[in-house]
C-alpha cells in the first residue's frame, strides 16, 4: 500500500515537475527579461496547480484526509490566483499595449481570449471563496456556482496553454494539460455518480 501512495506522489511530481525543469532550458530565454521569465513561468505554475485541485476534490492524493483535502483546496486556490495575478503583472509590466489589447479582447493572438476568461473565472472563483460565509452561500448554492467555473477555468487555461508557443517543451506541456483534463473530467464523473447514488438511496 505504502508503495502505491509512493508512486502516485511521485507521479505527481514528474507531471508537474518534468514541463517545468524542460521550460527552464528553454533556449527562449536567453532573450527575455527576468520579469518576463518569472511571469512566464507563473502561468507554467498555475497550470500545475490547475492539476492539483481536481485532485485534492476528489480525494485522489493518499494520505491526506478529507479535511485536509479541502484546506489543501482551498489553500492551493489561494495560491493560484496569486501565481495568475504574477503572471499577469509580470505581462504588463513588460508590454502593457499588449495587455491592454489582451484584456479588452482585441489581441490579434487566438491565445489571448482563452487566457483572459480563464482570469476573470479565477477571479470569481476566489471572491466567490472569499465571501462565501458573508453572502450566506450554501454548500449546494456553492457547487453550482463553483463547478461551472471550475469547469471554465480548465477549459480556458488548457486551450490558452496548447496555443502558446513559448518556452514550455511540447510533449510535456501537451502531457500536463490532457493530465489536467483527465483529472478535471474523473472528478466530475465521481462527483454525479455520488450525488446519483445519494437521489437513488434517498
Amino acid at each position: 500500500m505504502q508503495s502505491w501512495k509512493s508512486l502516485i506522489w511521485s507521479a505527481l511530481a514528474v507531471a508537474i515537475g518534468v514541463p517545468v525543469a524542460l521550460a527552464a532550458t528553454s533556449e527562449q530565454l536567453a532573450w527575455r527579461g527576468p520579469v518576463y521569465i518569472l511571469a512566464g513561468f507563473a502561468g507554467i505554475v498555475a497550470l500545475a496547480l490547475v492539476l492539483v485541485q481536481p485532485l485534492l476534490i476528489g480525494g485522489y492524493l493518499p494520505g491526506l484526509s478529507a479535511y485536509r483535502n479541502r484546506r489543501a483546496h482551498h489553500w492551493i486556490g489561494g495560491a493560484l490566483a496569486l501565481a495568475v495575478v504574477i503572471h499577469v503583472a509580470g505581462l504588463w509590466f513588460t508590454s502593457p499595449p499588449d495587455m491592454i489589447d489582451a484584456l479588452t479582447f482585441a489581441s490579434p493572438t487566438p491565445f489571448s481570449p482563452f487566457g483572459v476568461i480563464a482570469m476573470w473565472a479565477i477571479v470569481a472563483v476566489a471572491l466567490l471563496a472569499a465571501l462565501r460565509r458573508r453572502l450566506g452561500l450554501r454548500l449546494k448554492t456553492w457547487r453550482i456556482v463553483h463547478i461551472p467555473l471550475a469547469i471554465v477555468i480548465v477549459a480556458c487555461s488548457v486551450i490558452h496553454c496548447l496555443l502558446i508557443e513559448g518556452t514550455m517543451e511540447t510533449i510535456s506541456k501537451a502531457a500536463l494539460c490532457a493530465l489536467v483534463l483527465l483529472a478535471t473530467i474523473k472528478v466530475m464523473v465521481d462527483l454525479w455518480r455520488k450525488r446519483a447514488l445519494r437521489g437513488e438511496r434517498a
